[in-house]
C-alpha cells in the first residue's frame, strides 16, 4: 500500500502538535490520543492509495466531525479555554476530496451543507463559484447557490446573477425557469412586506410623483421587458426607507419582473401548456401579494391565446375562479359550483387527464374545507360531498386507495398536515382494506 503523500505527512505532523495540546489540557487521555493518531494515519494511507473512492474521504470526514464534537463537549464540561483545529481539519479534507473527485456532486453537496451549517459565508461563496464552474449544466447547482444568497444573505443581486447565468447553460430546464420566477416573486414579497411594516403601502393605482430632475436617494430600477435576464446589471438592489416611498408603481412591485421571466420561459417552451400551468400554480402560492391577480391573469391569458382547448387552460381557469374568494361570501357557493362544473366538463373532454384533474379538485377542496369553518353548513356539506366524488375519480373509479396514500404523504411533506388528515379521514371508510391508509389513519387517531 502506498504511503501518505508529502502533504498528508505534513498534515499528520501538524496534527501531532494539536493532539499534544489536547492531552496537555486533559481534554483527551493518552490512550485516546494514540487511538486518534492511528486512525488518522490509517485514513491517510487509504485515501492516498490507488483506487480510493469518495466514500473513503466521507468516512474520514465523519471521523473528524465526531472527534471535533467530542472535543467541544469536553472543553465546555471542563471549562477550559481552547480553540481547536477541528473545523479547519474538516475543511482541509473536503478541499482534498473535491479536488480529487471534482465530478462527484454528492461530495460537493455535502461540502456545501457543512459550510452552510458552519455559517462560513465567505467560504461558501468560493465553493459555489468552484462547483458552478465545474458543473455548469447542472440546474440544481445554480438553484442552490441562488437560494443560498437570497435566503441567508438577502442578496438579490448575487441570487439573480446565479439564476441568469444558469439559464445560459440550462436554458431547457423548466425547473430552473420556475425557480427563477419564484425567486423574483419572493423578492416582490419582501419589498411589499417592508413597505407594509413601514406604513408605506399606499394606493398602488396612483402613480408615485417623480422628480424629473433626478433624486440620488431613489433606486434606479431597470425598465423590465421579457428579455430582462441580463446578469451584467449592476444596480444596487438594497432597499432604504426613502426609496420605498417611490416604489408604488415600480416594476418590482407590479410583478413585472416575474412576468418577464415567465414570458421568456414561454418563448423557450413553446406549445407546452404544462409548463405554463406549473408557473400558474407556483405564482398562486403567493396569494397575499397585491400584484398576484395581475400575474395570474397574464398567465391565464397566455394559455387561452395559445392553448384554448388544453386541459391545463381549464385547470388554471378553475383556480382563477376561486382565487382570493372569501368562503363566507354569499356569492362563493355559486362560484364554487361553476368552477367544479368546469372541471367536470374538462374531464369529459380529456378523459385521459381525469386522474390528474381530479387530484387538482381534491387539493383545492381540501384547502377550502379548512377555511369553511364559519361558512354556511350547506356549503360545508356540499364541499365534502364534492371531495368524496373527486377522491374516487382520482382513484380511477373504485381503485385501491394507493393514490390517496400518495397524495396524503405529499401533503404532509408540503407542510399541509390538516389537509392530509382531512383526506385520510374522508377516505378510510371506502378503502378500509388499504393497510397503508389504515396506518395513516391510526397515526392520526393516536
Amino acid at each position: 500500500m502506498a504511503g501518505p503523500s508529502d502533504k498528508a505527512r505534513f498534515y499528520l505532523e501538524q496534527s501531532a502538535t494539536e493532539l499534544n495540546a489536547l492531552e496537555r489540557k486533559k481534554i483527551f487521555t493518552r490512550e485516546e490520543i494514540s487511538s486518534i493518531a492511528k486512525k488518522r494515519s490509517d485514513f491517510e494511507h487509504i485515501i492516498n492509495a490507488r483506487g480510493s473512492h469518495p466514500a473513503d474521504y466521507m468516512r474520514y470526514i465523519e471521523f473528524e466531525k465526531n472527534v471535533d464534537a467530542l472535543c467541544r463537549k469536553r472543553v465546555k464540561r471542563l471549562g477550559v479555554r481552547y480553540k481547536g483545529a477541528g473545523q479547519r481539519t474538516i475543511y482541509f479534507l473536503y478541499n482534498r476530496a473535491t479536488r480529487k473527485f471534482s465530478g462527484d456532486l454528492v461530495l460537493w453537496m455535502q461540502y456545501i451543507d457543512f459550510a452552510r451549517k458552519d455559517k462560513a459565508y465567505k467560504r461558501l461563496s468560493d465553493i459555489f463559484t468552484s462547483v458552478a464552474r465545474l458543473h455548469p449544466t447542472k440546474p440544481d447547482i445554480w438553484i442552490l447557490a441562488a437560494n443560498y444568497f437570497m435566503d441567508t444573505q438577502a442578496d438579490i443581486t448575487n441570487a439573480r446573477s446565479y439564476m441568469q447565468r444558469g439559464l445560459r447553460f440550462c436554458k431547457n430546464s423548466d425547473v430552473l425557469w420556475l425557480e427563477y420566477a419564484k425567486l423574483e416573486t419572493i423578492y416582490v414579497g419582501k419589498i411589499a412586506g417592508r413597505r407594509r411594516i413601514l406604513g408605506l403601502d399606499i394606493d398602488r393605482t396612483k402613480k408615485a410623483e417623480v422628480d424629473h430632475d433626478g433624486d440620488e436617494d431613489m433606486i434606479a430600477l431597470p425598465e423590465v421587458t421579457a428579455e430582462d435576464v441580463n446578469p451584467s446589471l449592476k444596480q444596487d438592489d438594497g432597499v432604504d426607507e426613502v426609496a420605498l416611498q417611490n416604489l408604488a408603481s415600480a416594476p418590482v412591485l407590479t410583478g413585472a419582473i416575474p412576468l418577464a421571466v415567465f414570458d421568456s420561459a414561454m418563448k423557450q417552451f413553446q406549445d407546452r401548456p404544462r409548463v405554463a400551468e406549473r408557473f400558474f400554480v407556483m405564482f398562486a402560492e403567493f396569494e397575499q401579494l397585491p400584484c398576484m391577480p395581475r400575474i395570474l391573469q397574464h398567465v391565464l391569458d397566455y394559455l387561452r391565446q395559445t392553448s384554448p382547448q388544453a386541459a391545463e387552460t381549464a385547470i388554471c381557469s378553475f383556480h382563477m375562479q376561486l382565487f382570493g374568494r372569501d368562503p363566507t361570501d354569499p356569492e362563493f357557493p355559486h362560484a364554487l359550483g361553476d368552477a367544479l362544473d368546469l372541471l367536470s366538463f374538462t374531464i369529459q373532454q380529456h378523459p385521459s387527464e381525469a386522474v390528474r384533474i381530479s387530484e387538482v379538485a381534491v387539493r383545492r377542496l381540501l384547502s377550502l374545507i379548512r377555511l369553511l369553518v364559519n361558512a354556511d353548513p350547506a356549503v360545508q356539506k356540499a364541499s365534502r360531498v364534492a371531495l368524496r366524488k373527486y377522491v374516487r375519480a382520482m382513484e380511477g373509479g373504485e381503485g385501491t386507495g394507493d393514490r390517496v396514500v400518495s397524495l396524503a404523504a405529499s401533503l404532509q411533506q408540503e407542510g399541509k398536515r390538516h389537509d392530509a388528515e382531512t383526506l385520510v379521514r374522508s377516505s378510510i371508510k371506502h378503502w378500509a382494506a388499504n393497510e397503508e391508509l389504515q396506518k395513516l389513519y391510526s397515526a392520526l387517531e393516536t
